[in-house]
Protein backbone atom coordinates (compact mmCIF):
# COMPACT_ATOMS: atom_id res chain seq x y z
CA UNK A 1 0.00 0.00 0.00
CA UNK A 2 1.34 3.47 -1.20
CA UNK A 3 0.82 6.17 2.03
CA UNK A 4 1.18 9.17 0.93
CA UNK A 5 2.26 12.53 2.73
CA UNK A 6 -0.80 14.37 3.61
CA UNK A 7 -0.56 17.63 2.00
CA UNK A 8 -0.27 15.68 -0.93
CA UNK A 9 -2.97 12.94 -0.13
CA UNK A 10 -5.31 16.10 0.01
CA UNK A 11 -5.51 16.23 -3.40
CA UNK A 12 -4.84 12.92 -4.45
CA UNK A 13 -7.58 11.36 -2.39
CA UNK A 14 -10.16 13.50 -3.39
CA UNK A 15 -10.60 11.46 -6.28
CA UNK A 16 -10.75 8.19 -4.21
CA UNK A 17 -14.58 7.96 -4.52
CA UNK A 18 -14.12 7.31 -8.22
CA UNK A 19 -12.86 3.95 -7.75
CA UNK A 20 -13.42 0.98 -5.72
CA UNK A 21 -10.77 0.44 -2.42
CA UNK A 22 -8.49 -1.88 -3.88
CA UNK A 23 -7.97 0.03 -7.97
CA UNK A 24 -7.53 3.42 -6.05
CA UNK A 25 -3.91 1.47 -4.88
CA UNK A 26 -2.72 1.13 -8.58
CA UNK A 27 -4.39 4.88 -9.11
CA UNK A 28 -2.31 6.28 -6.61
CA UNK A 29 1.02 4.31 -8.10
CA UNK A 30 0.22 5.23 -11.43
CA UNK A 31 -0.35 9.33 -10.32
CA UNK A 32 2.55 9.25 -8.54
CA UNK A 33 4.87 7.19 -11.18
CA UNK A 34 3.70 9.47 -13.28
CA UNK A 35 4.73 12.68 -11.69
CA UNK A 36 8.22 11.04 -10.99
CA UNK A 37 9.19 9.40 -13.78
CA UNK A 38 10.77 10.89 -16.37
CA UNK A 39 10.99 10.70 -20.02
CA UNK A 40 8.09 8.31 -21.48
CA UNK A 41 5.02 7.62 -19.49
CA UNK A 42 4.30 4.43 -20.48
CA UNK A 43 2.95 2.25 -17.37
CA UNK A 44 6.16 -0.08 -17.53
CA UNK A 45 8.29 3.06 -17.01
CA UNK A 46 5.82 4.08 -14.14
CA UNK A 47 6.17 0.75 -12.50
CA UNK A 48 9.94 1.07 -12.71
CA UNK A 49 10.51 4.03 -11.23
CA UNK A 50 7.94 2.75 -8.17
CA UNK A 51 10.17 0.07 -7.99
CA UNK A 52 7.41 -2.43 -9.05
CA UNK A 53 10.10 -3.97 -11.45
CA UNK A 54 9.80 -7.48 -10.56
CA UNK A 55 6.03 -7.07 -9.29
CA UNK A 56 4.72 -10.26 -11.61
CA UNK A 57 0.91 -9.13 -11.32
CA UNK A 58 2.32 -5.72 -13.64
CA UNK A 59 -1.29 -5.94 -16.06
CA UNK A 60 -3.16 -4.77 -13.30
CA UNK A 61 -1.78 -1.64 -14.10
CA UNK A 62 -2.55 -1.90 -17.38
CA UNK A 63 -6.02 -2.62 -16.88
CA UNK A 64 -6.83 0.50 -15.04
CA UNK A 65 -6.67 2.38 -18.35
CA UNK A 66 -7.92 -0.65 -20.27
CA UNK A 67 -10.90 -2.08 -18.52
CA UNK A 68 -12.02 -1.27 -15.28
CA UNK A 69 -15.13 1.15 -15.22
CA UNK A 70 -14.68 4.17 -14.26
CA UNK A 71 -16.28 8.02 -14.30
CA UNK A 72 -14.19 10.19 -16.45
CA UNK A 73 -16.39 12.90 -16.15
CA UNK A 74 -16.97 13.14 -12.60
CA UNK A 75 -13.30 13.51 -12.28
CA UNK A 76 -12.93 16.35 -14.69
CA UNK A 77 -15.87 17.99 -12.34
CA UNK A 78 -14.03 17.31 -9.16
CA UNK A 79 -10.58 18.48 -10.55
CA UNK A 80 -12.66 21.74 -11.38
CA UNK A 81 -14.24 22.38 -8.05
CA UNK A 82 -10.52 22.14 -6.40
CA UNK A 83 -9.26 24.49 -9.12
CA UNK A 84 -11.56 27.29 -8.67
CA UNK A 85 -11.13 27.05 -4.63
CA UNK A 86 -7.95 27.40 -4.96
CA UNK A 87 -7.32 29.92 -7.58
CA UNK A 88 -10.39 31.33 -8.76
CA UNK A 89 -13.11 31.16 -5.36
CA UNK A 90 -15.19 34.13 -5.97
CA UNK A 91 -15.35 36.03 -9.92
CA UNK A 92 -15.89 35.51 -13.21
CA UNK A 93 -14.73 32.02 -14.40
CA UNK A 94 -12.29 32.29 -17.63
CA UNK A 95 -11.76 28.83 -19.46
CA UNK A 96 -10.05 28.52 -22.59
CA UNK A 97 -10.70 25.85 -25.10
CA UNK A 98 -8.69 24.75 -27.58
CA UNK A 99 -7.76 21.60 -29.90
CA UNK A 100 -4.17 19.75 -30.22
CA UNK A 101 -2.90 16.88 -32.22
CA UNK A 102 -1.65 14.32 -30.48
CA UNK A 103 0.61 12.33 -33.53
CA UNK A 104 0.30 8.45 -32.96
CA UNK A 105 0.92 5.75 -35.93
CA UNK A 106 -0.37 2.52 -34.88
CA UNK A 107 -3.50 0.42 -37.15
CA UNK A 108 -5.16 -0.55 -33.85
CA UNK A 109 -5.63 3.34 -32.62
CA UNK A 110 -8.92 3.48 -34.37
CA UNK A 111 -9.91 7.33 -33.71
CA UNK A 112 -6.50 8.51 -35.32
CA UNK A 113 -6.95 10.61 -38.62
CA UNK A 114 -4.89 13.07 -40.46
CA UNK A 115 -4.75 16.58 -39.60
CA UNK A 116 -3.29 19.79 -39.99
CA UNK A 117 -0.43 20.19 -37.76
CA UNK A 118 -1.08 23.25 -35.95
CA UNK A 119 2.27 23.62 -34.24
CA UNK A 120 4.67 23.06 -37.62
CA UNK A 121 2.02 24.76 -40.15
CA UNK A 122 2.40 27.80 -40.48
CA UNK A 123 0.22 30.54 -42.77
CA UNK A 124 2.50 29.65 -45.83
CA UNK A 125 3.44 26.37 -45.19
CA UNK A 126 0.77 23.29 -44.67
CA UNK A 127 1.92 20.13 -42.47
CA UNK A 128 -0.16 17.08 -41.73
CA UNK A 129 -0.14 14.87 -39.17
CA UNK A 130 -1.29 11.49 -38.29
CA UNK A 131 -2.75 11.52 -34.79
CA UNK A 132 -5.66 11.93 -32.28
CA UNK A 133 -7.52 15.50 -31.87
CA UNK A 134 -8.31 16.40 -28.88
CA UNK A 135 -10.71 19.57 -27.64
CA UNK A 136 -9.17 20.89 -24.00
CA UNK A 137 -10.64 22.95 -21.62
CA UNK A 138 -8.69 24.57 -19.23
CA UNK A 139 -9.01 27.19 -16.13
CA UNK A 140 -7.21 30.49 -17.09
CA UNK A 141 -6.41 31.41 -13.52
CA UNK A 142 -3.39 33.11 -12.10
CA UNK A 143 -0.74 30.89 -10.02
CA UNK A 144 0.41 32.99 -7.23
CA UNK A 145 4.08 32.14 -7.14
CA UNK A 146 4.08 32.52 -11.29
CA UNK A 147 2.59 36.11 -11.50
CA UNK A 148 1.27 34.85 -14.40
CA UNK A 149 -1.81 33.28 -16.20
CA UNK A 150 -1.76 29.47 -16.19
CA UNK A 151 -4.12 27.26 -18.52
CA UNK A 152 -5.24 24.31 -15.92
CA UNK A 153 -6.65 21.50 -17.93
CA UNK A 154 -9.53 19.72 -16.52
CA UNK A 155 -11.78 18.83 -19.19
CA UNK A 156 -10.68 16.66 -22.35
CA UNK A 157 -12.34 14.96 -25.01
CA UNK A 158 -11.49 12.87 -27.87
CA UNK A 159 -12.68 14.02 -31.45
CA UNK A 160 -12.49 11.17 -33.92
CA UNK A 161 -11.69 11.86 -37.34
CA UNK A 162 -14.88 11.36 -39.72
CA UNK A 163 -13.24 8.03 -41.23
CA UNK A 164 -13.85 6.39 -37.70
CA UNK A 165 -18.05 7.27 -37.74
CA UNK A 166 -18.24 5.99 -41.06
CA UNK A 167 -16.51 2.72 -40.19
CA UNK A 168 -18.93 2.22 -37.54
CA UNK A 169 -21.69 4.24 -39.89
CA UNK A 170 -22.77 6.44 -37.72
CA UNK A 171 -23.12 10.16 -38.38
CA UNK A 172 -20.42 12.16 -38.05
CA UNK A 173 -19.54 14.51 -34.71
CA UNK A 174 -17.70 17.32 -35.55
CA UNK A 175 -15.08 19.32 -33.67
CA UNK A 176 -17.78 21.79 -32.54
CA UNK A 177 -20.24 19.38 -31.69
CA UNK A 178 -18.10 17.94 -28.84
CA UNK A 179 -16.98 21.31 -28.17
CA UNK A 180 -20.45 22.31 -27.42
CA UNK A 181 -21.46 19.35 -25.54
CA UNK A 182 -18.18 19.62 -23.14
CA UNK A 183 -19.31 24.13 -22.99
CA UNK A 184 -22.72 22.59 -21.70
CA UNK A 185 -21.41 20.26 -19.06
CA UNK A 186 -19.45 22.93 -17.88
CA UNK A 187 -22.55 25.42 -17.51
CA UNK A 188 -24.64 22.40 -15.59
CA UNK A 189 -21.48 21.50 -13.01
CA UNK A 190 -21.35 25.56 -12.47
CA UNK A 191 -24.97 27.34 -12.54
CA UNK A 192 -24.11 29.69 -10.33
CA UNK A 193 -20.76 31.09 -11.13
CA UNK A 194 -20.25 33.24 -14.05
CA UNK A 195 -18.73 31.65 -17.48
CA UNK A 196 -16.31 33.35 -20.03
CA UNK A 197 -15.02 31.19 -22.56
CA UNK A 198 -11.97 32.20 -24.62
CA UNK A 199 -11.69 30.53 -28.77
CA UNK A 200 -9.35 31.17 -31.61
CA UNK A 201 -11.07 31.36 -34.92
CA UNK A 202 -12.15 27.66 -35.08
CA UNK A 203 -15.26 29.07 -32.52
CA UNK A 204 -16.32 32.08 -34.43
CA UNK A 205 -18.91 29.88 -36.40
CA UNK A 206 -22.54 31.32 -36.35
CA UNK A 207 -24.62 27.59 -35.41
CA UNK A 208 -21.82 26.99 -32.49
CA UNK A 209 -22.26 31.01 -30.81
CA UNK A 210 -25.53 30.65 -31.38
CA UNK A 211 -25.91 27.08 -29.59
CA UNK A 212 -23.70 28.42 -26.38
CA UNK A 213 -23.77 32.08 -26.14
CA UNK A 214 -26.89 31.33 -23.26
CA UNK A 215 -24.60 29.05 -21.26
CA UNK A 216 -21.25 31.14 -21.37
CA UNK A 217 -20.15 34.42 -22.62
CA UNK A 218 -17.82 33.38 -25.72
CA UNK A 219 -14.75 35.80 -26.78
CA UNK A 220 -12.66 34.35 -29.86
CA UNK A 221 -11.63 36.46 -32.98
CA UNK A 222 -13.86 37.56 -35.93
CA UNK A 223 -13.25 38.40 -39.50
CA UNK A 224 -12.93 41.71 -40.56
CA UNK A 225 -15.39 41.21 -43.83
CA UNK A 226 -17.85 39.99 -41.15
CA UNK A 227 -21.07 40.73 -42.30
CA UNK A 228 -22.50 43.12 -39.43
CA UNK A 229 -25.99 44.16 -39.35
CA UNK A 230 -28.06 46.76 -36.77
CA UNK A 231 -30.74 44.66 -34.71
CA UNK A 232 -34.21 44.04 -36.13
CA UNK A 233 -36.87 47.31 -35.82
CA UNK A 234 -39.66 46.66 -33.41
CA UNK A 235 -42.22 44.73 -34.99
CA UNK A 236 -45.14 47.20 -35.56
CA UNK A 237 -48.84 46.04 -34.28
CA UNK A 238 -50.45 43.89 -37.32
CA UNK A 239 -47.21 43.89 -39.07
CA UNK A 240 -47.35 40.99 -42.05
CA UNK A 241 -44.98 38.73 -43.04
CA UNK A 242 -42.31 36.84 -40.91
CA UNK A 243 -40.50 38.94 -38.39
CA UNK A 244 -37.04 40.59 -39.69
CA UNK A 245 -33.92 39.41 -38.31
CA UNK A 246 -31.39 42.43 -39.17
CA UNK A 247 -31.43 45.83 -39.73
CA UNK A 248 -29.71 48.27 -41.38
CA UNK A 249 -26.71 46.64 -42.70
CA UNK A 250 -23.26 48.52 -41.45
CA UNK A 251 -19.81 49.16 -42.43
CA UNK A 252 -17.41 46.27 -42.20
CA UNK A 253 -14.59 46.37 -39.40
CA UNK A 254 -12.32 46.50 -42.94
CA UNK A 255 -14.17 50.35 -43.31
CA UNK A 256 -13.95 50.82 -39.59
CA UNK A 257 -9.91 50.56 -39.99
CA UNK A 258 -9.58 53.21 -42.73
CA UNK A 259 -12.43 55.30 -41.66
CA UNK A 260 -10.74 58.56 -40.42
CA UNK A 261 -13.66 59.62 -38.35
CA UNK A 262 -13.19 56.71 -36.42
CA UNK A 263 -12.40 57.09 -32.37
CA UNK A 264 -9.48 54.95 -30.96
CA UNK A 265 -8.98 54.60 -27.43
CA UNK A 266 -5.16 53.97 -26.22
CA UNK A 267 -4.89 51.20 -23.53
CA UNK A 268 -2.30 48.96 -22.31
CA UNK A 269 -2.60 45.17 -22.11
CA UNK A 270 -0.67 43.31 -19.36
CA UNK A 271 1.37 40.36 -20.66
CA UNK A 272 1.05 40.76 -24.41
CA UNK A 273 1.04 36.92 -25.63
CA UNK A 274 4.30 36.71 -23.02
CA UNK A 275 5.23 39.97 -23.33
CA UNK A 276 5.36 42.60 -20.41
CA UNK A 277 3.15 45.32 -21.47
CA UNK A 278 1.43 46.34 -24.72
CA UNK A 279 -0.07 49.43 -25.63
CA UNK A 280 -2.58 49.27 -28.51
CA UNK A 281 -5.28 50.99 -29.80
CA UNK A 282 -9.23 49.88 -29.33
CA UNK A 283 -12.51 51.10 -31.27
CA UNK A 284 -15.67 48.91 -30.29
CA UNK A 285 -19.43 48.83 -30.59
CA UNK A 286 -22.63 46.31 -30.81
CA UNK A 287 -24.23 44.95 -33.77
CA UNK A 288 -25.81 41.43 -34.87
CA UNK A 289 -23.97 39.08 -37.11
CA UNK A 290 -25.54 37.54 -39.54
CA UNK A 291 -24.99 35.20 -42.70
CA UNK A 292 -27.63 34.03 -45.34
CA UNK A 293 -28.91 30.58 -43.57
CA UNK A 294 -27.13 31.20 -40.28
CA UNK A 295 -28.73 31.91 -36.91
CA UNK A 296 -28.37 35.26 -35.65
CA UNK A 297 -26.03 36.43 -32.81
CA UNK A 298 -25.99 39.97 -31.20
CA UNK A 299 -22.05 40.50 -30.11
CA UNK A 300 -19.75 43.33 -29.09
CA UNK A 301 -17.23 43.46 -31.62
CA UNK A 302 -13.49 45.10 -30.99
CA UNK A 303 -11.23 46.30 -33.29
CA UNK A 304 -7.55 46.24 -32.43
CA UNK A 305 -3.81 47.58 -34.37
CA UNK A 306 -1.05 48.35 -32.99
CA UNK A 307 0.44 52.15 -33.19
CA UNK A 308 4.01 51.02 -33.78
CA UNK A 309 2.93 48.71 -36.60
CA UNK A 310 4.21 45.27 -34.91
CA UNK A 311 1.25 43.32 -35.92
CA UNK A 312 -1.47 43.53 -38.32
CA UNK A 313 -4.97 44.93 -37.35
CA UNK A 314 -7.43 42.45 -35.39
CA UNK A 315 -10.89 42.13 -34.40
CA UNK A 316 -12.88 39.71 -31.90
CA UNK A 317 -16.37 38.97 -31.00
CA UNK A 318 -17.95 39.07 -27.56
CA UNK A 319 -21.57 37.46 -26.91
CA UNK A 320 -22.28 39.03 -24.34
CA UNK A 321 -22.85 42.93 -25.82
CA UNK A 322 -22.59 44.33 -22.15
CA UNK A 323 -18.76 43.33 -21.87
CA UNK A 324 -16.12 46.26 -21.89
CA UNK A 325 -14.28 46.47 -24.83
CA UNK A 326 -11.16 46.74 -22.50
CA UNK A 327 -12.04 43.61 -20.30
CA UNK A 328 -12.67 41.89 -24.14
CA UNK A 329 -9.40 42.15 -24.53
CA UNK A 330 -7.84 41.43 -21.23
CA UNK A 331 -9.92 37.85 -21.56
CA UNK A 332 -8.70 36.99 -24.89
CA UNK A 333 -5.16 37.59 -23.94
CA UNK A 334 -5.27 34.87 -21.71
CA UNK A 335 -5.84 32.45 -24.61
CA UNK A 336 -2.25 32.12 -25.10
CA UNK A 337 -1.66 30.02 -22.25
CA UNK A 338 -3.35 27.05 -23.52
CA UNK A 339 -0.61 26.93 -26.32
CA UNK A 340 2.32 27.23 -23.13
CA UNK A 341 0.40 24.20 -21.56
CA UNK A 342 0.13 21.57 -24.46
CA UNK A 343 4.18 22.19 -24.73
CA UNK A 344 4.93 21.98 -21.24
CA UNK A 345 2.88 18.88 -20.91
CA UNK A 346 4.44 17.11 -23.57
CA UNK A 347 7.84 18.14 -22.12
CA UNK A 348 7.21 17.37 -18.67
CA UNK A 349 4.72 15.06 -18.19
CA UNK A 350 4.90 12.79 -21.68
CA UNK A 351 2.14 13.15 -23.50
CA UNK A 352 2.39 11.81 -26.89
CA UNK A 353 5.18 9.20 -25.42
CA UNK A 354 2.15 6.78 -24.29
CA UNK A 355 1.96 3.37 -25.74
CA UNK A 356 -1.97 2.30 -25.55
CA UNK A 357 -3.73 0.98 -28.35
CA UNK A 358 -6.52 0.00 -26.66
CA UNK A 359 -10.35 2.29 -26.96
CA UNK A 360 -10.82 2.82 -23.41
CA UNK A 361 -6.77 3.57 -22.28
CA UNK A 362 -6.57 5.82 -25.53
CA UNK A 363 -9.29 7.60 -25.04
CA UNK A 364 -8.36 8.02 -20.85
CA UNK A 365 -4.16 8.32 -20.81
CA UNK A 366 -4.12 11.89 -22.68
CA UNK A 367 -6.64 13.63 -20.24
CA UNK A 368 -5.07 11.94 -17.66
CA UNK A 369 -1.95 13.12 -18.42
CA UNK A 370 -2.94 16.48 -18.86
CA UNK A 371 -5.01 16.60 -15.85
CA UNK A 372 -1.46 15.75 -13.88
CA UNK A 373 -0.86 19.04 -15.23
CA UNK A 374 -3.75 20.86 -12.92
CA UNK A 375 -2.79 17.71 -9.93
CA UNK A 376 0.71 19.08 -10.00
CA UNK A 377 0.20 22.95 -9.46
CA UNK A 378 -2.70 21.85 -6.94
CA UNK A 379 -0.20 20.07 -5.19
CA UNK A 380 2.58 22.82 -5.54
CA UNK A 381 -0.32 25.13 -3.92
CA UNK A 382 -0.54 23.12 -0.68
CA UNK A 383 2.90 22.92 -0.63
CA UNK A 384 4.21 26.26 -0.87
CA UNK A 385 1.31 28.02 0.88
CA UNK A 386 2.01 31.99 1.56
CA UNK A 387 5.88 30.67 0.57
CA UNK A 388 8.14 31.95 -2.37
CA UNK A 389 8.58 29.16 -5.06
CA UNK A 390 11.97 28.13 -5.33
CA UNK A 391 13.15 28.63 -8.85
CA UNK A 392 16.10 27.39 -10.19
CA UNK A 393 18.36 29.97 -11.62
CA UNK A 394 22.63 29.67 -12.69
CA UNK A 395 25.30 32.06 -13.65
CA UNK A 396 24.30 31.70 -17.29
CA UNK A 397 20.40 31.73 -16.78
CA UNK A 398 18.72 34.57 -14.12
CA UNK A 399 15.10 33.57 -13.81
CA UNK A 400 12.76 35.93 -12.02
CA UNK A 401 9.36 33.80 -11.67
CA UNK A 402 8.80 30.16 -10.82
CA UNK A 403 8.01 27.65 -13.86
CA UNK A 404 6.33 24.32 -14.42
CA UNK A 405 9.78 22.73 -14.64
CA UNK A 406 10.43 24.61 -10.92
CA UNK A 407 6.65 23.58 -9.93
CA UNK A 408 7.02 19.97 -10.42
CA UNK A 409 10.22 19.89 -9.34
CA UNK A 410 9.22 20.88 -5.88
CA UNK A 411 6.16 18.26 -6.01
CA UNK A 412 9.00 15.52 -6.97
CA UNK A 413 11.27 16.69 -4.39
CA UNK A 414 8.72 16.49 -1.77
CA UNK A 415 7.64 12.96 -2.85
CA UNK A 416 10.95 11.56 -2.42
CA UNK A 417 11.64 13.15 0.74
CA UNK A 418 8.63 12.21 2.70
CA UNK A 419 7.90 8.66 1.07
CA UNK A 420 11.65 7.27 1.14
CA UNK A 421 13.98 9.45 2.90
CA UNK A 422 14.67 9.51 6.36
CA UNK A 423 16.91 12.02 8.76
CA UNK A 424 19.17 10.59 11.23
CA UNK A 425 18.45 11.56 14.27
CA UNK A 426 21.83 12.48 15.82
CA UNK A 427 22.62 14.56 12.91
CA UNK A 428 20.21 16.69 11.14
CA UNK A 429 21.92 16.99 7.84
CA UNK A 430 22.25 13.22 7.65
CA UNK A 431 20.31 11.73 5.07
CA UNK A 432 19.47 7.46 5.35
CA UNK A 433 18.38 6.66 1.82
CA UNK A 434 17.69 2.61 2.03
CA UNK A 435 19.67 0.14 -0.99
CA UNK A 436 16.87 -0.38 -3.07
CA UNK A 437 16.35 3.25 -3.10
CA UNK A 438 19.81 4.06 -4.22
CA UNK A 439 19.61 1.17 -7.13
CA UNK A 440 16.12 2.73 -8.41
CA UNK A 441 18.10 6.38 -8.28
CA UNK A 442 20.84 5.14 -10.08
CA UNK A 443 18.83 3.19 -12.63
CA UNK A 444 16.16 5.92 -13.53
CA UNK A 445 19.58 8.06 -13.96
CA UNK A 446 21.10 6.02 -16.19
CA UNK A 447 18.42 5.21 -18.58
CA UNK A 448 17.07 8.60 -18.79
CA UNK A 449 16.39 9.99 -22.54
Amino acid sequence: MLILPPTLAMVIGAFAPMFSRRVFEHVKLLIVGAILAPGKRTVTSVLRVMGKGDDRHFQNHHRVLSRVQWPALRGGHLLLRLLLRAFVPTGPVVLGIDETIERRRGEKIAAKGIYRDPVRSSHAHFVKASGLRWVSLMLLARIPWTMRVWGLPFLTVLSPSERYYQQRRRSPQTLLDRARQAVWLVRRWLPEREIVMVGDQTYAALEWLDAVRHAVCVITRLRLDAALYEPAPPRQPRQNGRPRKKGKRLPTLEKVLTDSTTRWTTVHVANWYGAKTRRVQITSDTAVWYHSGKPVVPIRWVVIRDPEGRFDPQALLATNPSLAPAQILTYFVRRWQLETTFEEARTHLGVETQRQWSHHATARTTPALLALYSMVTLMAAHLVGTNAMPVRTAAWYDKAHATFSDTIALVRRWLWRECYFSTSQTEADMVKIPRALFDRFTDALCYAA
